[in-house]
């Protein structure tokens, strides 16, 4: 898998992490960098971490999946971006406050990451260099993460629903890519 194949799905998986960025940004009355610091830095890491742990999982069950390894990519990926796809039609109104307490962000940054701990299970069965893959994710995700506290804050929710409409969008088509190319040879 290639640096840019790699930085979409860094992307794509920053979207759920956005929106709730937007949201804490949208909580806020006064923007607060340490605050943004803050939660960029639990999305980040959570989306570094789920596919790191999820490629190690991956690697446990390679041999049981063997040869169905790229069409089990392709599902796992093509069922999250349909979820995210879902998730921004149906409304995006729930918002959160703008608490960076620990308890209240180790939960949003392990639900908007669980999405990431399946791409990682797809990563073992794919030719990726996984701590560059992890390194990027999260990297993308904290800078992501920080840009949403911002526009929450000046522009509101506006941007919420269209980041996890891409999202979704990008995975899909890293989806049919991976089959593509199973199938091309």
């Amino acid at each position: 898998m290639n640096f840019f194949t790699i930085l979409a799905i860094g992307l794509a998986l920053s979207m759920d992490a956005f929106a709730v960025a937007v949201c804490k940004g949208l909580a806020m009355r006064k923007l607060s960098y340490k605050k943004a610091a803050i939660i960029g830095l639990w999305f980040g890491f959570f989306q570094g971490f789920m596919p790191l742990t999820g490629y190690i999982l991956g690697e446990r069950f390679e041999k049981i999946i063997g040869t169905y390894a790229n069409w089990v990519a392709f599902i796992i990926l093509t069922t999250i971006g349909i979820n995210m796809i879902r998730e921004a039609m149906s409304g995006c109104e729930d918002c959160v406050d703008d608490s960076v307490g620990a308890k209240a962000m180790l939960v949003l940054a392990v639900a908007t990451s669980i999405d990431a701990l399946a791409v990682g299970v797809s990563f073992a069965w794919q030719q990726v260099n996984i701590l560059t893959a992890v390194t990027i994710i999260g990297v993308t995700t904290f800078v992501f993460s920080m840009i949403g506290v911002k526009i929450g804050n000046v522009f509101g929710t506006k941007y919420k629903c269209k980041a996890e409409l891409a999202g979704g969008v990008i995975l899909i088509i890293i989806a049919l890519k991976i089959i593509i190319e199973h199938l091309v040879g």
